[in-house]
């Protein structure tokens, strides 16, 4: 077991605050002093509140001392991803056209749930502008790099999360998710993300690309996601599409799941993907080899739909030019280009197009509903290729000029709404991080998470120093 507080779980800090062996103080203190330390070399704070952070700490402190702490993450570091308001502190998400100087008296429902629960708030991370594209760079506070090679992009948008947990810069973190942005960044960046079932965790204000978006946890182990989750599933009545709350056994309760009486569907190109790196194709081949050592029945297939990119490009460029609607005109003129060009596109939409674009988006979303009726799940790559060169949307010599054309098995799942993970299945020949993806039926969330809690017992990840 780690013995600098850094790099324990959120689990392990619990179980230290209740045995007295740890102080939510000394832990608050060191994750701050980790911020100071690493942070520079990848960039994944936008803002450090030093003094809210330590005053929380001490508060925790003492409940501990009297033996009654506030919620299942008391005194637990966590951070959120500047898409997420949060109270007392400046949402900008990466644009200059977000007035910092207003009231900022709200908590989104995810950050109040998290903060009814106890946990401490030390800062906000990185996003692209208006969280719009895969990777995290944005006019407002620049690159954020990834922790194994800072040369690299982090991926995003939830970039700045990804890169401060593997980096130890508190032990979870929280992102959205509107095309991969949870996923995406913890592929390349080694870490376990889940995108929930839309609606399972709330969110207000409601996002401009509409049900596309969602709200997840990023962590270091699944456990810990499970915990977060147990604490972001209570509904909140500012967002009516909320489910309600979870009855029965708890996300972390329900992590023993028998993997051997599941039937897992093993699909490396998904029938569409042309380019997967040789070495991510053979990590995800070598992932379903070790469910079948778990007892697990894994078949090699794919789910059987043709790429809905144009559709998700016709949703999400409508989406951007709602977003950027809303910022103040007279100050659109330093905007990202890139998102200025799908903006002016989604300006040209039609009403017909779009629902077109619904059209598809519901066939998907049926096809994937039968496809798990034989299969409980579907393992594909997160990503079809390592990290590239950070500061850049694609790769040099991309065939695409858009992130999506690089993120191919990300955005199906966040038109059909389902549950969708990434985990980390080893690294490449040049030492980068791969992902997984674990993919269940709508509202099979704790499927999703205790077949990814089967395979982290499996085959456990390591994480950059």
């Amino acid at each position: 077991m780690h013995t600098d507080p850094v790099l324990l779980s959120a689990r392990a800090l619990l179980d230290g605050y209740g045995d007295g062996s740890l102080s939510p103080v000394e832990v608050v203190r060191a994750v701050l002093d980790r911020i100071e330390r690493v942070n520079p070399r990848v960039n994944a704070f936008c803002l450090v509140a030093k003094d809210v952070a330590l005053e929380a700490a001490r508060a925790s402190e003492a409940r501990w001392r009297q033996g009654k702490p506030c919620g299942l993450l008391d005194g637990v570091p966590v951070s959120i991803k500047d898409i997420l308001l949060t109270r007392g502190w400046p949402t900008l998400r990466g644009s200059l056209a977000v007035d910092a100087d207003q009231p900022w008296v709200e908590d989104a429902p995810s950050v109040a749930r998290l903060r009814e629960a106890g946990a401490v708030f030390v800062g906000k991370t990185t996003t692209p502008e208006l969280g719009w594209k895969g990777v995290t760079d944005s006019p407002r506070t620049g690159i954020t790099r990834n922790p194994w090679d800072p040369s690299r992009t982090a991926g995003g948008s939830s970039g700045g999360s990804a890169a401060a947990v593997a980096l130890g810069m508190a032990p979870l973190s929280l992102g959205t998710d509107g095309g991969g942005s949870v996923r995406i960044p913890a592929g390349f960046c080694g870490i376990f993300a889940l995108k929930p079932t839309y609606g399972r965790v709330s969110l207000y204000p409601p996002s401009a690309f509409g049900t596309l978006s969602h709200v997840g946890p990023m962590t270091r182990t699944v456990r810990d996601a499970a915990l977060m989750m147990d604490v972001l599933s209570h509904p909140d009545s500012r967002d009516p599409t909320a489910m309600e709350p979870p009855h029965g056994p708890s996300f972390v309760e329900q992590l023993a799941l028998d993997v051997s009486r599941l039937r897992i569907a093993l699909s490396p190109r998904l029938g569409y993907v042309s380019n997967v790196h040789p070495e991510i194709e053979a990590a995800v081949l070598r992932a379903g080899e070790v469910f079948a050592r778990l007892g697990a029945v894994v078949e090699r297939v794919d789910p059987g739909f043709d790429d809905p990119v144009e559709a998700f490009h016709t949703l999400w460029f409508a989406g951007a030019a709602k977003a950027v609607e809303a910022l103040d005109p007279r100050r659109r003129d330093g905007l990202d280009p890139g998102l200025l060009a799908i903006c002016e596109e989604g300006r040209r939409t039609s009403a017909m197009q779009y629902l077109d674009a619904m059209a598809v988006r519901t066939a998907l979303g049926q096809r994937m509903a039968r496809f798990h009726e034989t299969y409980d799940v579907l393992l594909t790559p997160t990503l079809p290729i390592p990290a590239f060169e950070a500061g850049r949307e694609v790769p040099e010599g991309a065939p695409s000029p858009r992130w999506t054309g690089w993120t191919p098995f990300t955005y199906p799942f966040n038109m059909t709404q389902q549950p969708a993970a990434s985990i980390p299945c080893g690294r490449t020949s040049d030492g980068l991080p791969i992902g997984l993806q674990i993919v269940c039926a709508r509202h099979a969330d704790a499927k999703v998470l205790a077949v990814s809690h089967a395979y982290e017992q499996a085959e456990p990840p390591s994480f950059p120093q």
